[in-house]
Order: structure tokens, then C-alpha cells, then sequence
């Protein structure tokens, strides 16, 4: 009788310290380590949150959701606008922008339109280890999404960027779906840069905000120079492992969900979750807006914290009345805002050295980290996890690579989608095969560019 009265009480505090540990768990835990972003690189986030708020408008002229900060869009900069009609299901509506005060050409697409069938049709069109992709998984519905994209708007972009000069940077940005969307596209132009124009990968941005997680972790830690994801506080959507397809697809309503999956995940060991190369991922390197704090009531002044997490990245839900409110665009554009106009008086107040050097050592250290990180994810054993190859120097990068003893005009394959542009599906079938089930396998022959 004593055994079993020990046993329960043994049980009863275990169950108490596992409860204390899920409901003390903030947001903010997930990145308590991590060095605070500086506001040079974080500069261009609320500005390109707002490109992608521009795409929920149906007026610029006359926005319903005005700017929070100084920067504003200029309508007449706006090249092409693509609506649900044109995209016929098979992409988020999406917009492309160039900025010629920042010099940026901006291909913006919207999240989850919850009232639209397509969209759903995008995010369910996959299942777990279903599209291997570069040498590791992606989400198959969001790769095809971009793929689209590419053969709609690659000329269109390539145009753009030979007329406007190079010293113009070409930027991916999504929220939410539209997130994954971008991140693929970067991934995909990162690796054929020669059919868009030969921009180098340096002038190759993408910004995921509030991220869908849409490739395995070697791959996000590989593109942690090109992508960024930006997520405020308690979001749910980075923290959520479940495939998209399940969430969508469950009977249970969405807080009964997320605590079941907070429960099943907290008994899974953090190095078979590493292991497992189908596990998918929020993409690159992490912006982590914080502006509460445990026990505490109300916003405060937030700060970004930012790293290339390998182990830990956003692994465990939040309990919070807060996870799905920090997903909207509005706020994370507004706290954005709010964190970068703090980060620019704390510099002036700290200012020792002149700020060219202060953005050339933030540029040592960045790579750093990045290199860092891939060899933090050999060192964990992340299935084809990369080794970090020494990056070719600004000028050699200005030129993209081409095969050897190939005509360039032979690169250029002729669309069926009109207006001889790149098939991008064809592109792709180059770097893949094809099995009985209609899945892409990674040809053993092929060297994957890093």
C-alpha cells in the first residue's frame, strides 16, 4: 500500500512540475540567449512588412491600414498587382514593387486568406517527407506555388533588374502562406541565378514573417545568409511541428490542438526531433521580436533578439491567449516599427565609433554565425547537413555561374506559359527525378550548388 501511495505522489509531482514547466514557458525563453539585432540590419523589416500589407489593400492611395512609421509606398512605383482571378488558385495574390529610394525590387505575397479554397488547396497539397528538394525536404504545395511564380514573373523581374542597374537588390517577402512562397523562391533563384539576370547572391533577400515552416533544418540553416524570418513574441505558427496539412484538416478547434501537440512534443527527445530530416522548419536566420514578459501584464518597449538557432529553433508551443493575435501582419509591421525607432536612439546614445566600421564588423560577425551554425549542425548529426565552402568575393560573385562549354542561349528554355520566358519546371526536372508516385528524388549525379 505504501509502494502505491509512493508511486501516485511520485506521478502527482511529476505531472505538477511538467504543468508549472508548460504554463511558465513564455515566448520570450525561446530566444533569452541570443544577442540583441542591431538596427542596421534590421532596418529594412518594417518596410518590407508594409509591401506586404500593400497587398492586402485594395486601394494604396486610400489605405485602410495607414503606416505606423515615417516610411510610406509610393503607388506609382508599383509594377504589376496579381489578384486570387489571376493567379487561378495556384499562388497567394502578390505584388511586385521597386523602391528606387532604397533600391529594392519587391515581390510581396500575402498569407492565409481564410475565406479562399485555394489557398487551403496550396497548404494541403503535401505530406511528411513527400518533396525532397536541394538535399534536404521542403513543403511539396509551397515549392510548386513558387515554381509558378517563376514561370509567371522570372522575366519580369530579370527585366527589372537589368533596367534599373545592379546595384538593386532583389527581395522576397511573405507573411504567413506567403511566407513559405518566398522563402522557396530565394532558394530556388539562389541556386539558377543565371536565368534571372546573374544577380549575385548577395543582392538575394528573403523575409519570412511570420513563418510557415517549409524546409528540413539543414536547409534553413544553409540559407540563414539570404532568408530571415521575423517572429513576434508567442506566434503559434513557427512553434507549430504538426504538418500545416493535419492543423487544417483536424476536427479540434485550434487552442485544443496546439495544447495536445505541446503534450506529445514534450516527450519526444530533442535528438530524434534533430534526426529526422523530414521534420520541417521556420526558415534561416530568426528575428524574434519580445515584448512581454512572464508574470508581467501588458506590452512593453520591444526588443529583437536574432540568431541562426540550430537545436531549439522554436520548438515548443506557447500557452498563451497571445499565439494567434502575434500572428497578424498589422501588429508584427506596428511592434516592428516601434522596435526599430528604439534600437536607432539607444545607438545615437552609444555611439563611440563611426558607423561604417560599426556595419563592417556586423558583417564579420553575421558570416560568422552563419558558419558557426552549419558546423553546429554537423556537429548534432542534422541529416545532409553541409560543409561550409569558402564564399567566392564580391566580384566573382557579380558574375553568375555558367557550365562549362555551354551556350549561354541554351540555359534559356522556352515557356509554355507565353512570352518566351525560363520553364522553370524543366529547370527543376534537371536537379531532379521523378519516381512511379510522381515524387522528386535527388539525382545521385547532380552536385548541388552551394
Amino acid at each position: 500500500m505504501s509502494f502505491a501511495c509512493g508511486a501516485e505522489c511520485f506521478l502527482c509531482l511529476g505531472c505538477c512540475r511538467w504543468a508549472w514547466k508548460r504554463c511558465s514557458y513564455v515566448g520570450s525563453d525561446d530566444s533569452i540567449t541570443w544577442p540583441l539585432a542591431t538596427a542596421d540590419e534590421f532596418e529594412p523589416i518594417p518596410r518590407i512588412c508594409r509591401a506586404i500589407l500593400a497587398v492586402y489593400e485594395e486601394d494604396l492611395r486610400n489605405p485602410k491600414f495607414p503606416p505606423s512609421g515615417g516610411y510610406c509606398m509610393n503607388p506609382d512605383w508599383v509594377i504589376k498587382r496579381v489578384t486570387y482571378e489571376l493567379t487561378e488558385g495556384n499562388s497567394p495574390p502578390y505584388l511586385i514593387y521597386v523602391d528606387h529610394e532604397t533600391h529594392e525590387i519587391i515581390l510581396a505575397i500575402r498569407g492565409l486568406n481564410l475565406a479562399k479554397e485555394s489557398d487551403y488547396k496550396v497548404l494541403l497539397d503535401n505530406k511528411l517527407g513527400m518533396q525532397m528538394f536541394d538535399g534536404g525536404y521542403v513543403h511539396h504545395g509551397l515549392l510548386k506555388a513558387a515554381i509558378w511564380l517563376l514561370k509567371h514573373e522570372s522575366e519580369t523581374l530579370k527585366q527589372l533588374w537589368i533596367d534599373n542597374g545592379s546595384s538593386y537588390k532583389m527581395i522576397f517577402a511573405g507573411h504567413s502562406l506567403g511566407s513559405g512562397v518566398a522563402s522557396l523562391l530565394a532558394v530556388v533563384v539562389v541556386n539558377h541565378r543565371d536565368l534571372l539576370g546573374g544577380i549575385p547572391r548577395s543582392l538575394l533577400r528573403a523575409y519570412a514573417v511570420a513563418p510557415a515552416r517549409c524546409m528540413s533544418l539543414n536547409l534553413a540553416v544553409k540559407y540563414a545568409d539570404v532568408i530571415y524570418s521575423v517572429v513576434l513574441q508567442d506566434d503559434f505558427l513557427p512553434r507549430t511541428a504538426t504538418p500545416l496539412e493535419d492543423i487544417f484538416e483536424s476536427l479540434f478547434c485550434l487552442p485544443c490542438l496546439l495544447f495536445g501537440i505541446c503534450m506529445r512534443d514534450t516527450f519526444i527527445p530533442e535528438g530524434r526531433k534533430l534526426r529526422d530530416p523530414r521534420r520541417l522548419y521556420a526558415p534561416g536566420r530568426m528575428y524574434h521580436i519580445v515584448e512581454r514578459k512572464f508574470c508581467r501584464c501588458g506590452r512593453f518597449p520591444p526588443e529583437v533578439r536574432t540568431a541562426i538557432p540550430v537545436d531549439g529553433r522554436f520548438e515548443h508551443i506557447v500557452l498563451s491567449s497571445n499565439a494567434t493575435s502575434d500572428h497578424g501582419i498589422i501588429w508584427i509591421e506596428r511592434e516592428a516599427e516601434k522596435a526599430l525607432q528604439k534600437m536607432r536612439e539607444s545607438s545615437a546614445e552609444t555611439m563611440t565609433t563611426a558607423p561604417t566600421v560599426q556595419k563592417l564588423e556586423r558583417l564579420k560577425t553575421l558570416e560568422e554565425e552563419h558558419k558557426d551554425a552549419i558546423e553546429r549542425a554537423r556537429s548534432l548529426n542534422v541529416p545532409h547537413a553541409v560543409v561550409p565552402q569558402k564564399q567566392p568575393n564580391a566580384d566573382s560573385d557579380m558574375v553568375a555561374p555558367k557550365d562549362q562549354g555551354q551556350d549561354p542561349s541554351s540555359s534559356r528554355l522556352k515557356s509554355s506559359g507565353g512570352g518566351g520566358g525560363t520553364n522553370w519546371d524543366e529547370v527543376v526536372e534537371k536537379l531532379f527525378n521523378r519516381n512511379e508516385s510522381g515524387e522528386l528524388k535527388l539525382k545521385k549525379d547532380i552536385t548541388v550548388p552551394n
